[in-house]
């Protein structure tokens, strides 16, 4: 997190200009003649960029945040958003860095640099929004939602369920709620059977509240594909896609409930919609070449079934060289 006395990450060194700009303020000379407008302009960017480095970042924000918009040099232009990011987050400003994460993000959306500042900044502006809801409604059903989230991370699942539970004991009605608790319930290593049937219920209580949950329906189907009953899931997954199109998983999942149910020509358009989706997914081609090898189309399914050859191969070497660099990575014993 970002801090005051221990974490400045953003150490750089005074510019030549930035030096002489001081220096020309400190001279004992007669003062010259004001600037013209252009060669103001000019300056402005040296001047904050001189001010955030020396840690007078009060005055120099006001002159970040024009000049992040004035200058044209990319190398500039990320110099001065870091500079104004790193002062609005350790100088007590911290909303002010949505501006310059604004332009660093749009202008700069690969830079390492850029992509490292603005995880630290989101991080700590979760934290500090965490805060003040606590400290602002300490006993509302928000403070349980943002723990039961936490302990998600964690992997507490009975924890987070009993906070899921305890908003659900505050308001039944909220939305989303059910949903999440059935997600956790269905999230433990090994769920028992008491527990997928309270995450259905959970789940069905969901539609009650919010017809429109793509996500909850298309949950149903996967529970229903599950118990081998395909008209249910068929039903749940078409709703989600129809909820969402663009809900990829929902279309999988139909098409391959309706290649289970050997209604080939049907699977067809939502397995080829998946495939527009995600174009690299082995699973999607190989349902696909099972679809169109059903419904008569062979010349089609041999070329899904070579595509899902190609691109389970692309995925496995892609593990690899991520297996690889991260035992790259490992420090030496």
């Amino acid at each position: 997190m970002y801090n005051r006395a221990m974490n400045r990450f953003f150490p750089f060194c005074f510019s030549a200009a930035a030096l002489l700009l001081l220096s020309s303020t400190s001279s004992a000379q007669a003062p010259a003649k004001p600037p013209a407008p252009a060669a103001q302009q000019q300056l402005t960017p040296q001047r904050a960029m001189s001010l955030a480095e020396s840690g007078h970042c009060a005055e120099a924000l006001p002159l970040l945040k024009k000049s992040i918009h004035q200058v044209s040099d990319r190398d500039l232009k990320k110099r001065i958003g870091l500079l104004g990011l790193n002062c609005a987050m350790t100088h007590n400003a911290p909303y002010d860095s949505l501006d310059f994460l604004a332009v660093l993000n749009r202008e700069f959306p690969r830079d390492p640099d850029v992509l490292y500042a603005a995880a630290h900044a989101f991080s700590d502006l979760s934290l500090r929004a965490s805060q003040d809801l606590v400290r602002e409604a300490p006993f509302s059903y928000q403070v349980h939602e943002l723990n039961a989230e936490a302990l998600e991370t964690q992997g507490r699942w009975t924890e987070a369920a009993a906070e899921y539970q305890k908003i659900i004991d505050i308001d039944p009605t909220l939305r989303g709620i059910h949903g999440r608790l059935g997600r956790v319930l269905l999230s433990a290593p090994q769920p028992t059977p008491e527990a997928v049937a309270q995450a259905k219920k959970d789940f069905e209580d969901e539609l009650e509240i919010d017809p429109n949950n793509a996500t909850a329906e298309y949950v149903l189907g996967e529970l229903a594909k599950g118990d081998g009953d395909l008209s249910s899931a068929v039903t749940h997954y078409t709703r989600a896609t129809k909820i969402d199109a663009g809900f990829s998983e929902a279309f999988l999942g139909l098409g391959s409930a309706l290649v289970e149910r050997k209604q080939f020509t049907d699977a067809i358009p939502p397995l080829e919609t998946y495939e527009k989706m995600a174009p690299d997914s082995p699973t999607g081609h190989y349902q696909l070449a099972l679809a169109y090898n059903g419904a008569g189309r062979k010349e089609d399914a041999n070329r899904e079934a070579a595509l899902q050859r190609d691109t389970a191969k692309s995925l496995e070497q892609l593990k690899r060289r991520v297996a690889e660099g991260l035992e790259h990575q490992k420090p030496p014993q």
